[in-house]
């Protein structure tokens, strides 16, 4: 995900700021990290938080937990910095606190099929599966295209719960690991990494592992014309790395300066080939600064839209419980209706509070966009 900003009046002045890992408070499902893009203001992400920068927190976890195996998650501050002496409740009693470099460590309760952990006012969520007795080793997975400025997953089998443990290295430059599990780990590109295709070496005790992928990120032009209110205008986004026609998911955070003429939250597509790009149409409201988000989209994933779900249902009000139970029935009997069911879970949310049945309703829907 980018948070993009700029400044709109009579003309329209756009700046290109530092990246971070800020606004990644938005993203409660680490499932789908992967394929986010983050573009905001602040500072660097391995620098820690002070308690003035933590008043609310994005609490990463591994995609996939094993049941009572053990595990690390990270804590970042609302400036996106790792943020220590943060206690986070895992639920069933359990509450951990993050280290001085913003992150704990913890065993997975054995009877969860999703675990939730929550923090200063914000949440999480990670699928739980139970212990595999197989000796073989799994490939490694990763998402076909990820961010060089923002977390993404890397899953497989053997890597440690202890993220110390863990090494992993992009095109040969040292990664940052955030958070791991014995089946995923969480990582963070080295600031030298550059846009195109990327193999990465995981290693852990006993094992090694080789992925590849492609570094994509994306920037803007300011808008043409320049922004005059009342009349419309366009923001062009440009994607570096790779020439693939790429769906993006772009919310607009500031409407009452600017306007999205087809929806302040849209699905646009990039052309594809060597101009890779896309365009938003936009009007000025008033003058201010404006900001807005876009991510990739990975392709959804039936399945775990599914889990969400049912573990949704399990705590849905009573009134909620059948549609809940539905939707997950209709992904197990016909898994191409994942814009259907993303619909209907997107309405549910629109009534919904914070809380864990939230986060559990908006990691289904991200599954299945």
């Amino acid at each position: 995900m980018r948070d993009m900003r700029s400044s709109s009046g009579l003309l329209a002045r756009a700046t290109t700021r530092a990246w971070t890992l800020a606004r990644m408070v938005s993203s409660v499902c680490p499932f789908i990290v992967g394929a986010c893009l983050v573009l905001a203001c602040g500072q660097t992400p391995r620098a820690q938080s002070t308690a003035a920068t933590t008043w609310t927190v994005s609490i990463v976890l591994p995609a996939r937990l094993v049941a009572g195996q053990p595990a690390t998650l990270a804590v970042l501050g609302v400036d996106g910095r790792l943020a220590d002496g943060i206690t986070v409740d895992l639920g069933k009693g359990q509450r951990v606190k993050t280290d001085k470099t913003g992150r704990a460590f913890f065993t997975v309760p054995a009877d969860l099929l999703v675990l939730i952990a929550s923090a200063a006012g914000n949440s999480a969520a990670a699928l739980v599966d139970a212990p595999t007795t197989g000796t073989g080793e799994q490939a490694a997975t990763v998402a076909p295209v990820v961010s060089p400025v923002d977390r993404f997953s890397v899953c497989g089998g053997g890597f440690r719960g202890d993220v110390d443990a863990n090494r992993a290295s992009i095109n040969g430059e040292r990664a940052f690991v955030l958070a791991s599990s014995p089946e995923c780990i969480v990582l963070l590109a080295s600031p030298r990494a550059l846009p195109g295709p990327a193999k990465i070496l995981m290693e852990a005790p006993g094992g090694q592992w080789n992925a590849t992928t492609t570094l994509a990120s994306l920037h803007f032009d300011p808008p043409l014309p320049p922004l005059v209110p009342e009349k419309r205008s366009k923001l062009a986004l440009h994607v570096q790395g790779t020439d693939q026609a790429l769906r993006l998911w772009v919310e607009n955070q500031t409407p009452g300066v600017l306007r999205f003429l087809r929806g302040d939250r849209q699905e646009v597509l990039t052309s594809g080939g060597p101009q890779n790009s896309a365009e938003i149409e936009v009007q000025a409201v008033a003058t201010g600064d404006f900001s807005f988000h876009g991510r990739i989209l990975a392709a959804p994933d039936a399945g775990v839209a599914r889990r969400y779900l049912t573990a949704a249902e399990a705590i849905a009000p009573k009134d909620l419980q059948h549609l809940l139970k539905n939707l997950a029935d209709r992904l197990t009997h016909h898994p191409g209706d994942t814009q259907k069911v993303w619909r209907d879970t997107e309405a549910i949310l629109a009534t919904t509070m914070a809380g864990d049945f939230r986060t559990l309703l908006e990691c289904a829907a991200a599954a299945l966009q």
